[in-house]
């Protein structure tokens, strides 16, 4: 069985509940752990919402995977993961990765231009 974009998008908003930018402050002050998956030239051009970590789409699963030899210590499948990126297309596929990994608590904020338009904190690397 073959999928369309468009149905996988589907089933990853089905899968990942969408928050907006108070949900994601309140999340991360419980300790979640906010995920930017852009590339990192998109990072580095337009900044990140302030205390997020960068992982990129394509490396997602070997970071989040304890057995990857890439593994990265923060993530945690009992901790809450927030994802974002441009516009959120690349951030619910993200979450439905993770959720399909076994991670349970898992949102996507969408786009970090919706963030920063709404008058947000940005963050730019140094």
């Amino acid at each position: 069985m073959t999928h369309s974009v468009a149905t996988l998008l589907a089933d990853a908003a089905a899968a990942v509940p969408r928050i907006d930018a108070t949900e994601a402050r309140r999340l991360q002050a419980e300790g979640a752990l906010l995920l930017d998956v852009r590339d990192a030239p998109e990072r580095a051009a337009s900044g990140s919402v302030p205390g997020s970590i960068h992982v990129s789409r394509g490396m997602l699963e070997f970071r989040a995977d304890p057995e990857s030899a890439y593994f990265d210590g923060r993530f945690d499948k009992g901790r809450a993961v927030v994802l974002y990126c441009a516009s959120g297309g690349r951030s619910a596929l993200a979450g439905k990765t993770l959720k399909d990994m076994g991670y349970a608590q898992v949102f996507n904020l969408g786009g970090f231009k919706d963030w920063a338009a709404a008058g947000e904190p940005v963050e730019h690397d140094q």
